[in-house]
């Protein structure tokens, strides 16, 4: 479910909220836990991934709960793409959905991480461009849960999908990001476009599948994760091995 969809069934849905919350069999507390919980776990799963210079924790945390904020820019931006040109498929999987929503976080780390003197590894890219992907994912998923009163089970599908699905497209993302921070010239402005274009591609097959294939979507979905997992955990790896630190840490492993 794309941003624009939730926060339109989320405010279809206050109006009765306050009938429907003493009536629900299940409770909105736990549900909103449980829709919460997998990007915070994401989040500390791609943290602990950094082997050799742990990032500041306030900085991660910024980041992520930027994300929270983007949601409302993405709202109106996707909102007043939709009444120009309408819902096709493509053009709304592929610039409405994911060209606005990575655009924007790509914009955001861009001018706020690209050039901070914390940026000082590859895998700095990874972590941040993670974090305010997550942040956007999670705020997706508690509107989600807010407004269709949802089975836990349900929640467990959408951490396994979208919710890690963002943090996918943000390992994509940061991996690029930070191969061209530490490149020059042509090759740093090439990996700039590889940064937003790359995530924007595999986030818009994401979405087309969602909407085009209405019956058999799983058979298809899942490959797609499977194979981003194994895409992205690469470009985890790939990004650590480049770390300036790597080759201090071994020569003081060495050297005790």
């Amino acid at each position: 479910m794309t941003c624009i969809s939730a926060m339109t069934t989320f405010v279809a849905s206050i109006t009765e909220t306050a009938v429907q919350t003493s009536e629900s069999t299940t409770p909105i507390l736990p549900l909103l836990t449980a829709a919460i919980a997998p990007g915070i776990a994401l989040l500390v799963y791609f943290y602990l991934k950094d082997r050799y210079d742990y990032e500041p924790i306030h900085m991660v945390i910024r980041i992520f709960l930027l994300g929270f904020l983007i949601v409302f820019p993405i709202l109106i931006i996707q909102y007043g793409l939709m009444q120009w040109w309408g819902n096709s498929p493509y053009v709304f999987s592929f610039i409405i959905s994911a060209g606005v929503e990575e655009f924007v976080k790509w914009f955001v780390l861009y001018h706020m991480i690209y050039n901070h003197v914390e940026f000082d590894e590859h895998y700095d890219g990874i972590l941040y461009a993670v974090a305010v992907s997550l942040g956007f994912a999670t705020i997706e998923n508690v509107l989600y849960a807010w407004s269709n009163y949802t089975s836990f089970s349900h929640l467990l599908i959408r951490a396994l999908l979208p919710v890690s699905g963002h943090a996918l497209f943000g390992v994509i993302m940061g991996y690029y990001l930070g191969k061209a921070k530490f490149s020059k010239g042509g090759r740093s402005r090439r990996y700039l476009l590889y940064s937003i274009g790359i995530p924007l591609f595999w986030h818009g097959v994401y979405d087309l599948i969602l909407l085009m294939v209405t019956r058999y979507w799983i058979w298809f979905v899942v490959p797609l994760m499977i194979f981003l997992w194994y895409y992205g955990m690469g470009k985890v790896r790939h990004a650590n091995a480049r770390s300036p630190f790597h080759s201090v840490n071994r020569e003081e492993e060495i050297n005790m």
